[in-house]
């Protein structure tokens, strides 16, 4: 096998989060295949989060500080205040000693890959230069979410410059060449874990996993497991993850009568373990691209009610078979379907087990051969 110089770089990579996790594990990935690796977060986080206790990879920050809050001047005044232009200098000055430690990094090795973790990442890294590098883009959520944001404008300012780009459903990349990107390819994010043994299913436990953040819209799912109360009185519904909702949230679940059934466990280190737990997923968000709690806890044979929100939803959950797809947004209908599994325990067996052979072909090895692969075909 040949052992290639490797760069993950991202705005954050140490913060709890789905792009996160998956940095970090294919960095890993690519040391323990012997890969050099070195994995650069262009901000440090406000709340870094461990994700490898022993990494076989080098970890660089470039800023000293998080990213500060926006800030823009409305009136004269303002843009003469003498501490508002000492901040801005400071800040010309970090993004200039940043760009000077890139450097140095990059320029230690001759040839390699920059695998560049989202659009801002590459919209960041326009000031830099690495013409002996060859460049990778990710994108870690839909198209349909790209089309909603400046992600689309940014990928296709930045993406096509680069050797590849990479989207989480071959749907997802049919929709990105159709905006002439003629380098998209697909590759999913990997497992970040082995499953071990299946979930038994009996533990009459709904979960739901991330940040505790209005995208999410955890409300909506509160509302559908207190509506189910009638049919099954005695389940439990537990949030893992963090996040500025908290409190609104546990007043929401008192407001509907049921917050001692409510569970908020927050960050957890072994997720495999918690998604055994559960005997349901549940995923009532605004938007989502490929979201890994879903392929997490089918690969723990936990099958997942979710709103069918995109390509890479519909890729993980094949409804009917290994979950349940309802509209986008209709509480009532994702009631009915969360209320179907929830009481029928033969059908939540065998979606479950249909969910953990469905996405086999996630497990780490697996993904990391499909990235050499990539690497093989740029060589060429």
């Amino acid at each position: 096998m040949k052992h290639r110089n490797i760069f993950l770089i991202g705005i954050d990579v140490d913060s709890m989060g789905g792009s996160q996790r998956v940095l970090h594990t294919l960095a890993q990935g690519f040391a323990g295949r012997g890969h050099r690796v070195e994995l650069i977060g262009i901000r440090p986080s406000p709340e870094p989060h461990t994700y490898q206790p022993d990494p076989g990879y080098r970890h660089t920050t470039l800023y000293p500080e998080p990213a500060p809050e926006p800030w823009r001047a409305n009136t004269f005044a303002e843009r003469l205040n003498w501490s508002r232009i000492r901040e801005q200098r400071a800040r010309s000055d970090h993004r200039d000693e940043a760009l000077v430690k890139l450097k140095e990094r990059l320029a230690a090795v001759d040839t390699g890959y920059l695998i560049i973790g989202s659009p801002w990442a590459a919209d960041w890294l326009r000031a830099a230069e690495w013409p002996h590098l060859r460049g990778i883009g990710q994108y870690h959520e839909s198209y349909e979410q790209a089309r909603a944001s400046a992600n689309l404008r940014l990928i296709l300012r930045h993406y096509p410059e680069l050797e590849k780009s990479v989207f989480l459903s071959e749907g997802d990349a049919a929709l990105f060449r159709r905006d002439r990107l003629p380098n998209a390819a697909t590759i999913p994010n990997p497992l970040p874990f082995s499953p071990g043994l299946a979930a038994r299913l009996d533990t009459r436990r709904i979960g739901a996993v991330g940040r505790l953040e209005p995208v999410k819209r955890l409300d909506r799912l509160i509302d559908a497991f207190a509506d189910t109360t009638t049919r099954a009185p005695d389940w439990e519904l537990h949030l893992f993850g963090d996040g500025p909702l908290r409190g609104t949230l546990e007043a929401h679940a008192a407001s509907r009568g049921v917050a001692e059934r409510v569970h908020f466990r927050g960050s957890v280190q072994n997720m495999a373990a918690a998604y055994r737990e559960l005997s349901l997923l549940a995923l009532t968000s605004d938007r989502e691209g490929r979201p890994m709690a879903v392929a997490e806890a089918a690969a723990c044979g936990v099958p997942t009610v979710s709103f069918d929100l995109s390509a890479g939803v519909r890729e993980l959950i094949k409804d009917g078979h290994t979950g349940t797809l309802v509209p986008p947004g209709n509480t009532h209908a994702f009631t009915q379907a969360l209320t179907h599994l929830m009481t029928d325990t033969p059908r939540r067996h065998h979606y479950g087990a249909a969910a953990r052979n469905h996405v086999a072909p996630l497990d780490l090895p697996r993904v990391l051969d499909r990235w050499e692969a990539l690497f093989e075909e740029i060589d060429r």
